[in-house]
C-alpha cells in the first residue's frame, strides 16, 4: 500500500491575540516603571536630541489634539475607504517618531512619503489615498490642495493643549477598522498602490517577535534606520517602545556609511539589526579590511530581508562571528504580509551543508502558508507551487479597494481567522520539512515569444564560478530596444564575451542574457539593489544611433549580385537589434529567433524602405530566415510561406464577449496610458464602457473582427465617424482617458480636417487577442489596417482620423501606413479638468501621436 502524499500546506503556532492599539500599548508603558527611560535618542553629528517616555507621552498627547481639532474644525473629511489618513513627509529624526505617535494619538493612521521622492510619485499617492492633511518640514506643490502643516507650525499650535492623552469618544475614528498605516509599494505595474495594515496585524507581527526574538536583559537601545515607507519600519520603531527600549533615530546619511553605521551600533551596543544581505555583505567586507576584529561584538541577531539570502553569503557570515552565540536569521514577506511572515534561523555553520539556498523556512504565528498549482490545488511536498499566505498578518487590502484579486477568499479554510488567501506573486517549494523560495511570478518577460524568467537566469548568471554577484533585468521589454541584461561583479578577470559562452552549458539560447561588468552593484538608501540606475547606466552607455554595435555577421553563402542588398539588411538588423543579438547574423538566421520582436520588426522594415527596399510586412514576417528576406529584396519573387491570414466580419452582437475580453487585456492590462491611472480604474470598468458603446456601434456598422483560419477571433478594430459620435456616459476614471484623448483630438479635428459627417473616419480603439507571438500580432495589425483602408473607401470617406499611443502603432503609422502626424504630445505633461496630471508618473519620452491619413 502506497503512502499518502504530503500536500504543501504549513501552519503557524496557534496563540491568542488581545488586539489592541499600539499607542495605548504605549501609554501602558509609559505611565509604568519605565516612565523616566529614555524613549527616543537622536544623534546627528554632536547634536543629541533625547526624550524620556513620560516626555514623549506628553508632548504627543499635546500635538494630537491639535491633529483632531485641525481636523475638526476645517470640516476635514475621510477618504473614500472611511479613514482619515496623515501624510507624513519629514527627514528621520526624533520630530518623525513623535508625530507618527501623535497621529496615532487622535485616531487616525500615517502614510509615510519621501523626499527623493519624484513629484508625480507624491501627487499620485495624494490623489488616490486623499489623506486630511499632510505634516510636512520642507513644503511642496505636489501636496495639490491638500490640507498641509509644518512640524514647527504643529508644535507651535500645541502650546496650549493640554498633556492628557484623549479619551476614546474624544478620537477620530475610521469607518471600517483600526488602520494604523498606510505604506505604498511600486505594484508590479509600476504605479504605487497602497497597502491598508490595522494595528491588530502589526500587533500579531511584533507578539511572535517578542516571543520567538525577545529582547534580552542586556538590551538597551534599539536602532530605526530604515526608510520609514518600508515595511521593516514598523518593527524597527515600535518593538522597543511598547517595551521600555530606547530606539535610536539613524540620520539617513549615516546608513549609507558602513564604518559610521558600524561605530553607531558599537557605541550603542546594539544587539538586534534588520538589513538586505546587499548591506550584510558591505558590513563583511568592511570587517575584512579591518585589523581589529573585535567589532559589532554586541549584534546577536542579524535578520535579512528584501533580497535573496544565498548559502555563500551566510557562510561567509560565521567566518566573522562565532557558532552558537550569533544568529544570521533569513525573514520572508511582503508589505501586504506585514513585511514578515516565515522566517528561518541559522546559528551553525553546518546547517547550511549541502544546501543550494537557504531557506525562508516556516511560517510565524496565527499565520498558515499553500503552496497551489494553477488551479489553486495544494501541490505536493517538493513540487513548485505558488505561496498564498493566510491568517493575522494579512494587510486590510489596498486603498481604493485595488487589486481586489490579490486578497482572495479561501476555499480551504474552516477557522474565519484563515478566510483570507493573499496572493504573493512567487513560487517556492516545501522540502524536509520547510519552505525554499524559488522565484516570482511576475518576474516572467517574453523574450523573442518565449516566456522567460528572470530568477532562474539570474540563478544560471550566479552560479558561475568567476561571478560574484549578479542581478538580471529585461531593458524596456516589448519594446524596441529589449534587452535582456546580467549586471556583473566578477572574482577574477574574464570578459563578458567569456561568461556569455559559459552560459550557453546552462541556458537556452534565447535565454542567455547580454553580461555587463559592472565594478559594484548600487544599492537605494535603504540597501536594496538600485535597478534603475543599472537600466539608466545601460541606456547611457547604449544610446549611440550613429555608431553599428558590434555584433557577429557572417556574409557566407551570399550571392555576389546580393551583396550590396546582404550589407544594408545585415547592418540594419545588427543596429536595431544591437548587443542582444544572440547568434551572428547571416542567412541562415531568422529575426524572430536572434532577438526580434514585433516592434523592431517594423523598425527594421521602415529601415529598410529607407534604404530603398519595398518589402512587404507580410513577407519579412513569412520569411524562415535572411535569405528570403533577402531574395524578396533583389528579386520580384514571392516567398513561398504565407503569412498568418485573416478574414475579416462586420461587428455582431454575438461578438461582445470576445470583444469585450480583447478590449480589456490590450488596454486595462497592457495599455500605455492606463498603466498611470491603473489604481483607480478596474477590469469592470472596461465593461460598463463597452455596455455603453455596443448599441451604438452595431447601429453605425463600421467596425469589424477579424478571424484566422481556424475561425477563431483575433482582433476587432472599433470605429466611428469622426462627426457623428454619440454622447456615452460613464462613471469611472477612464473618463480621465478619453478627456485626454478629446483635448488632443478635438483641435484637430476641427480645425484641420474635413468638416462634416461621413468625411472622417475615426479608428477608435484597436485590439488583439493576448495569445497572439509577436509575428502575428504585427500580421494581425497589417491586416487590420488594410481593411480599415478598404472600409474608408468603400464607405466614401476622405481619411483615417487615429491616435496612437503604443509604439508599436506609432511606428506602423508612421513609417509603414504612412499616416501623417499631425500632433506629437508629451502625456506626462496633460493637466486633467481636475488640476492633477493623471499620467505625471510617465517617462518624458512617452508620447501620443494624432495620425489622419488622406485617401486619394
Amino acid at each position: 500500500m502506497g503512502t499518502i502524499p504530503q500536500l504543501s500546506i504549513i501552519k503557524g503556532p496557534s496563540r491568542p491575540l488581545n488586539p489592541n492599539f499600539l499607542h495605548r500599548l504605549f501609554e501602558n508603558v509609559a505611565g509604568g516603571i519605565h516612565s523616566n527611560n529614555t524613549a527616543l535618542i537622536f544623534k546627528d553629528n554632536d547634536n543629541i536630541r533625547q526624550h524620556t517616555y513620560e516626555q514623549l507621552d506628553r508632548i504627543t498627547n499635546k500635538l494630537a489634539r491639535s491633529i483632531r481639532d485641525e481636523i475638526i474644525s476645517n470640516n476635514l473629511s475621510k477618504n473614500a475607504d472611511g479613514d482619515y489618513i496623515v501624510a507624513v513627509n519629514l527627514h528621520p529624526s526624533d520630530s518623525l517618531v513623535i508625530t507618527l505617535l501623535s497621529i496615532w494619538k487622535a485616531g487616525c493612521a500615517y502614510l509615510p512619503l519621501d523626499h527623493a521622492f519624484p513629484g508625480p510619485r507624491i501627487e499620485h499617492i495624494i490623489r488616490e489615498s486623499k489623506p486630511v492633511m499632510v505634516l510636512f518640514d520642507e513644503d511642496s506643490p505636489f501636496y495639490l490642495d491638500t490640507h498641509k502643516i509644518s512640524f514647527n507650525d504643529l508644535v507651535h499650535r500645541s502650546s496650549h493643549q493640554p498633556d492628557h492623552s484623549l479619551q476614546v469618544d474624544e478620537q477620530l475614528r475610521h469607518s471600517r477598522d483600526d488602520l494604523a498605516i498606510v505604506l505604498y509599494t511600486s505594484g508590479s505595474t509600476g504605479v504605487p498602490k497602497g497597502v491598508r495594515l490595522p494595528h491588530k496585524v502589526i500587533l500579531n507581527r511584533l507578539h511572535w517577535q517578542f516571543k520567538r526574538f525577545p529582547y534580552s536583559s542586556t538590551e538597551k537601545v534599539c536602532v530605526f534606520k530604515t526608510a520609514l515607507t518600508f515595511v521593516d519600519s514598523v518593527s524597527e520603531i515600535w518593538g522597543p517602545l511598547i517595551n521600555g527600549l530606547s530606539v535610536l533615530v539613524v540620520p539617513k546619511a549615516l546608513t549609507k556609511d558602513p564604518e559610521k553605521l558600524i561605530n553607531l551600533i558599537d557605541e550603542y551596543q546594539i544587539e538586534r539589526l534588520v538589513l538586505v544581505p546587499s548591506l550584510l555583505r558591505s558590513l563583511l567586507m568592511y570587517m575584512s579590511l579591518q585589523k581589529e576584529r573585535n567589532i559589532l561584538r554586541s549584534l546577536k541577531t542579524w535578520v535579512c530581508s528584501g533580497e535573496t539570502l544565498v548559502v555563500s553569503l551566510a557562510e561567509e557570515f560565521f567566518n566573522f562571528f562565532e557558532e552558537g552565540r550569533y544568529q544570521l536569521c533569513n525573514f520572508y514577506g511582503s508589505t501586504e504580509i506585514m513585511g514578515d511572515v516565515t522566517y528561518h534561523v541559522i546559528d551553525q555553520r553546518s546547517q547550511l551543508k549541502h544546501q543550494d539556498k537557504v531557506p525562508i523556512g516556516l511560517p510565524i504565528d496565527n499565520t498558515m502558508i499553500y503552496l497551489l498549482d494553477k488551479d489553486f490545488r495544494p501541490v505536493k511536498s517538493g513540487e513548485v507551487g505558488e505561496l498564498f499566505v493566510s491568517g493575522l498578518n494579512l494587510a486590510a487590502g489596498y486603498v481604493n479597494g485595488r487589486d481586489p484579486e490579490r486578497f482572495v477568499d479561501n476555499p480551504l479554510a474552516i477557522d474565519p481567522t484563515y478566510s483570507k488567501l493573499y496572493r504573493t506573486g512567487d513560487f517556492a517549494k516545501v522540502e524536509k520539512g520547510t519552505i525554499l523560495y524559488e522565484g516570482r511570478t511576475d518576474s516572467q518577460v517574453k523574450i523573442r515569444g518565449h516566456r522567460v524568467d528572470l530568477s532562474e537566469v539570474e540563478k544560471a548568471v550566479t552560479s558561475l564560478e568567476p561571478v560574484d554577484k549578479a542581478v538580471v533585468l529585461c531593458y524596456k521589454p516589448g519594446e524596441i530596444s529589449q534587452a535582456l541584461l546580467a549586471f556583473v561583479t566578477t572574482k577574477v578577470l574574464l570578459s563578458e564575451h567569456q561568461l556569455e559562452v559559459m552560459l550557453s552549458d546552462k541556458l537556452t539560447s534565447y535565454m542567455i542574457p547580454q553580461i555587463v561588468l559592472v565594478e559594484t552593484i548600487p544599492l537605494l538608501v535603504n540597501g536594496k539593489i538600485d535597478r534603475q540606475s543599472l537600466l539608466k547606466m545601460y541606456e547611457n552607455t547604449n544610446n549611440n544611433d550613429d555608431c553599428t554595435p558590434q555584433v557577429d555577421i557572417s556574409y557566407e553563402g551570399v550571392l555576389s549580385h546580393q551583396m550590396e542588398a546582404a550589407k544594408d539588411l545585415f547592418e540594419t538588423v545588427a543596429s536595431v537589434l544591437g548587443r542582444s543579438a544572440r547568434t551572428t547574423i547571416s542567412i541562415n538566421a531568422n529575426f524572430y529567433e536572434i532577438g526580434g520582436n514585433s516592434l523592431n520588426s517594423i523598425f527594421t522594415i521602415s529601415r529598410l524602405t529607407g534604404k530603398g527596399y519595398h518589402i512587404n510586412i507580410g513577407d519579412f514576417i513569412a520569411a524562415i530566415d535572411f535569405g528570403e528576406v533577402l531574395q524578396r529584396m533583389t528579386e520580384a519573387t514571392k516567398i513561398i510561406q504565407e503569412p498568418p491570414s485573416y478574414v475579416s466580419e462586420m461587428l455582431k452582437m454575438e461578438h461582445k464577449d470576445v470583444v469585450l475580453d480583447m478590449i480589456t487585456t490590450s488596454f486595462y492590462q497592457k495599455a500605455d496610458l492606463e498603466q498611470w491611472i491603473i489604481s483607480d480604474i478596474s477590469v469592470a470598468d472596461y465593461k460598463e464602457l463597452m455596455d455603453a458603446l455596443w448599441e451604438p456601434l452595431l447601429e453605425k456598422n463600421l467596425s469589424f473582427i477579424a478571424k484566422n483560419r481556424d475561425g477563431k477571433i483575433c482582433g476587432v478594430a472599433l470605429n466611428f465617424d469622426a462627426h457623428d459620435e454619440p454622447e456615452v456616459h460613464i462613471q469611472s476614471r477612464l473618463t480621465i482617458i478619453f478627456e485626454f484623448l478629446e483635448s488632443i483630438e478635438g483641435p484637430v479635428r476641427d480645425n484641420e480636417l474635413p468638416v462634416g459627417k461621413g468625411k472622417v473616419l475615426h479608428s477608435f480603439m484597436m485590439g488583439t487577442h493576448s495569445s497572439l507571438t509577436p509575428r502575428e500580432n504585427v500580421a494581425i495589425f497589417q491586416f487590420m489596417e488594410n481593411e480599415e483602408l478598404k472600409l474608408a473607401k468603400t464607405r466614401g470617406f476622405a481619411g483615417i482620423f487615429t491616435t496612437n499611443t503604443s509604439p508599436l502603432t506609432q511606428q506602423l503609422g508612421s513609417d509603414v501606413y504612412k499616416y501623417k502626424c499631425m500632433l506629437n504630445y508629451q502625456v506626462n505633461t496633460y493637466v486633467s479638468s481636475d488640476n492633477t496630471k493623471p499620467f505625471g508618473l510617465a517617462p518624458d519620452d512617452q508620447r501620443a501621436i494624432v495620425h489622419w491619413k488622406p485617401l486619394e
